[in-house]
């Protein structure tokens, strides 16, 4: 399994960005997919999952601000991050859940957010 994270990079506090993950090697089938991130000094934290069925569960500081969505292979997934702050500043991972209740982790993309 294979997940690369992209479309991190620095912004101004109140601006956007778009991250994507590319999936691929899931052969047994995707269960759920999602964002975490982990800041410097920090446990890592759930930032969006997105499951069958189209359920979404966002984490409490994000809600509002942040939107998932994939496609329907799950070959990509999305995070569009609006009226960021600069305490979501972390790297962001992606996560895919198989279908046998395994975890991925693709390599992590840095968000930096300046006041």
């Amino acid at each position: 399994v294979q997940l690369v994270e992209s479309g991190g990079g620095s912004v101004q506090a109140g601006g956007s960005l778009r991250l994507s993950c590319a999936a691929s090697g899931l052969t047994v089938g995707v269960y759920g997919m999602g964002w975490y991130r982990q800041a410097p000094g920090k446990e890592r934290e759930l930032v969006a999952l997105i499951g069958v069925g189209a359920n979404i569960k966002y984490g409490d500081s994000v809600k509002g601000r942040f939107t998932i969505s994939r496609t329907r292979d799950w070959n990509l997934v999305y995070l569009q991050m609006n009226s960021l702050k600069p305490e979501d500043t972390a790297v962001y991972y992606c996560k895919a859940i198989d279908t046998r209740r395994s975890d991925h982790w693709g390599q992590g993309t840095q968000v930096t957010v300046s006041p």
